[in-house]
């Protein structure tokens, strides 16, 4: 195999960890933004549940 082909076969397999890297980077850092968005609806869903409960508390003691 001639020296150009090693550097070809060289630059490419560069260029294919560095594009793999870049995907697992960002595949993470959606994950985490998604773990995120989803911590936040269920905090969002437990204040409208106790808000909602104790409003019903409220109606069925009067």
């Amino acid at each position: 195999m001639s020296n150009q082909n090693k550097n070809n076969r060289s630059v490419t397999e560069g260029i294919k960890e560095t594009a793999g890297s870049a995907f697992h980077t960002i595949h993470s850092a959606l994950e985490t933004t998604e773990n995120v968005a989803m911590s936040a609806v269920d905090a969002t869903k437990n204040v409208v549940d106790n808000l909602t409960d104790n409003d019903n508390n409220k109606r069925n003691r009067k």
